[in-house]
């Protein structure tokens, strides 16, 4: 049998991706490319270039390849940007998502992997954040997330599809083979932007609030390396396979670090003292989020392999550094046609 990832050409998704086929399973990519990178998806895997809210090519990709469980990644994630345009949010994050899920559901798809955020839970009054705290995202972002998490638990009591939701709090770091990572110009995560500080692609990076209370000001956040997250997909699906129970569950280690302690960590493992300056808030930002992580460790029988700051940003900046080889790579080859 045959599992679908949408988003497979993403960040997250390229390393689902990679992890399911080095574990012998076949996979097929469903995938816009609007952040998305062609040469992300794992050789040999069948890359179909769509939207996932696109019932007729899903009904036709899951028939023509049997697909036995879905694994949904595709979304727009950048909170900041859901607050200048919820609409776009909405719809690319919820209205497809539930078009995907009735898809499955028509289809006979047996399982179904939500990719979701701890967005859901705003500003958490209990730290660490449980899975049964209150759901109340101060962004349209979270808004969606949470809208897409209920349709989809509703849709399932309904109609049997078996589903694993989980929670990611910040998602960081690369495969440590380097064959893919994060790759999006412009993107907003933390410890990438750090890095690409640090190797000089940006002139400086902004720190978005100083005043919140936290012990230095800054936001708090619980990092997760990517191959841990993408580990956890893997387990929900064999919990799946193996008869277990719908389950709603946080992706984090259970601890968090501020914006300074990143920083300071980037700077320590790539020996730069680059440029730092002080900003606004953000919109939309909680002060500190950590996750509770007993329950995924019971549940699926979860075992992260890198739960250390210094090796989230040494895999990010050995990424970075492909990424550069890469780009220089391309760059002299297509100077080199344009001699010829």
């Amino acid at each position: 049998m045959t599992i679908l990832v949408t988003g497979g050409a993403g960040y997250i998704g390229s390393h689902m991706v990679y992890a399911l086929i080095d574990a012998g399973e076949q996979v097929v990519v469903l995938d816009n490319l609007s952040t998305g990178f062609d040469w992300a998806v794992a050789p040999g895997v069948p890359l179909v270039v769509g939207e996932s809210g696109d019932q007729d090519l899903v009904a036709k990709i899951i028939r023509e390849n049997g697909i036995e469980a879905i694994i949904h990644f595709a979304a727009s994630i950048v909170v900041p940007d859901s607050v200048r345009d919820p609409l776009a949010y909405y719809h690319n994050n919820t209205v497809n998502s539930r078009a995907l899920i009735e898809c499955a559901i028509k289809c006979g798809v047996r399982a179904f992997i939500f990719s979701s955020t701890a967005a859901v839970y705003g500003n958490p009054i209990e730290i660490p954040v449980r899975e049964d705290a209150p759901t109340q995202p101060i962004s349209p972002y979270g808004w969606s997330k949470l809208m897409t998490e209920i349709m989809l638990r509703d849709a399932s009591a309904a109609h049997g599809l078996k589903h694993v939701i989980l929670r990611y709090f910040n998602v960081a770091g690369a495969d440590a083979q380097r064959r893919t990572g994060q790759s999006t110009d412009g993107a907003t995560h933390l410890i990438k932007v750090a890095v690409e500080t640090a190797l000089g692609l940006r002139a400086k990076l902004s720190v978005f609030g100083t005043d919140y209370p936290t012990p230095d000001g800054t936001c708090i956040r619980d990092y997760i390396h990517v191959s841990d997250l993408v580990g956890a997909h893997r387990d929900a699906l064999r919990e799946l396979r193996a008869g277990g129970p719908s389950a709603t569950l946080n992706c984090g280690y259970g601890h968090g670090f501020s914006v300074h302690e990143v920083i300071a960590a980037v700077k320590r493992v790539s020996g730069v003292d680059f440029q730092v300056e002080m900003a606004p808030r953000r919109p939309g930002d909680p002060a500190r989020i950590v996750a509770e992580s007993a329950q995924i460790r019971k549940t699926l029988h979860w075992q992260p392999r890198y739960d250390d700051l210094s090796t989230i940003v040494e895999h990010a900046l050995a990424w970075e550094r492909e990424l550069i080889r890469r780009r220089a790579a391309h760059d002299a080859g297509r100077a080199q046609s344009l001699r010829a």
